[in-house]
């Protein structure tokens, strides 16, 4: 686990995170050769960025490695708006694979909007960041989707997480449990020698000295039961 001591500042989050990144993989290069990946998924952008040199890009570079950046919200630049256009766009994207181009207002294509996912609306946005054309960054990228989430960006997601938690002793995810079927109740069996009281008047249980009935009431009582 490292601790960041760079401030994050938009636009310049390779300046914060890159360092950490970069020490990772040359530890892989020197101790695991052949563990060393082809290529790079960053969870952030490449050239779609304010200088268009984003993190995708910094960490491509300075690896000399295949870089795509996939990033889950659009970064608003050159012109690249959120707008209800953006959304009617993503609208049109109806099916795995789906996907349109970022085109910028200085005519230049930063990226494309991909669906990844049948079961989810949200579109991830791809970026080129080294070494790598914007097809087949596309493509790529969509085979690697199980889920809405390439699974090399998930997966490094949920295990840093995990490494978190056991390293400041939080406890782990609850885990929700059915609540047990209520079994019925079953009728207690009645001796057949056991008199079932049909036909009879209702017993007085109260607590208490008990009178004696009148002559008769016992009698008139059970009409009126009846």
């Amino acid at each position: 686990m490292v601790s960041l001591t760079a401030p994050y500042v938009s636009g310049f989050l390779a300046f914060r995170e890159v360092p950490f990144l970069l020490e990772l993989v040359q530890q892989l290069r020197e101790k695991e050769p052949g563990l060393m990946p082809q290529v790079l998924l960053v969870d952030g952008n490449g050239v779609l960025h304010h200088r268009g040199f984003g993190v995708a890009c910094h960490l491509g570079v300075l690896t000399d490695l295949p870089c795509v950046g996939v990033a889950k919200k659009l970064l608003q630049v050159d012109g690249l708006e959120n707008n209800a256009l953006h959304k009617e766009k993503i609208r049109l994207l109806q099916t795995r694979g789906d996907s349109f181009p970022l085109l910028g207002d200085s005519g230049t294509v930063l990226g494309m909007a991909l669906r990844s996912h049948d079961r989810s609306t949200r579109p991830l946005y791809i970026s080129v960041g080294h070494r790598m054309s914007l097809e087949a960054a596309v493509r790529l990228t969509c085979c690697c989707c199980r889920f809405r989430i390439p699974e090399p960006v998930r997966q490094a997601d949920i295990s840093s997480r995990e490494h978190i938690r056991k390293s400041l002793g939080l406890p782990g995810p609850r885990t929700l449990r059915s609540p047990k079927a209520q079994r019925p109740v079953a009728c207690p069996k009645r001796d057949s020698g056991e008199s079932s009281g049909e036909g009879q008047p209702p017993q007085d249980h109260s607590p208490g000295p008990r009178t004696a009935s009148r002559p008769g009431s016992q009698e008139q009582a059970g009409k009126d039961w009846q």
